[in-house]
């Protein structure tokens, strides 16, 4: 499992906007490459969710699960996302922007914990699309 503190993101931007480091450039490149592996997502899919087209294909959904699973932000049982715990993971560059969208969305509870991580990166890109990323 990627520790939150060294993989950020979840779900807000690509990653390399923000100039990450080598070595989280490359933590990022893992964590998608390990949720591409379990879930199946299509890499279209993911491009387009960051413009804002929002795939209902559950493997899309339950990429956006797994990474927040990966870091320890989602309740893999009901899908509850841990608000605190995802803005503790946000760069200090970018927390003062991204920190009121998290918590205004809060955790959108959905069908399952796949259907409440999607609804909520919805939730993100729908109050400021100009922040949000997904790696």
């Amino acid at each position: 499992m990627y520790t939150a503190a060294k993989v950020f993101l979840v779900a807000l931007a690509i990653p390399t906007i923000f100039g990450l480091s080598d070595e989280m450039q490359e933590l990022a490149n893992q964590l998608h490459t390990t949720c591409i592996g379990e879930t199946g997502a299509a890499e279209d899919a993911i491009t387009n969710a960051r413009n804002g087209d929002f795939s209902e294909a559950d493997s899309f959904k339950c990429y956006i699960k797994c990474l927040l699973s990966q870091m320890a932000i989602i309740d893999d049982n009901d899908g509850t996302i841990d608000v605190d715990a995802m803005v503790a993971v946000l760069p200090e560059e970018i927390q003062e922007a991204t920190e009121p969208i998290i918590r205004k969305c809060g955790s959108i509870i959905g069908a399952n914990p796949c259907d409440s991580a999607w609804l909520t990166h919805k939730c993100y890109y729908k109050e400021s699309p100009e922040h949000y990323f997904l790696i």
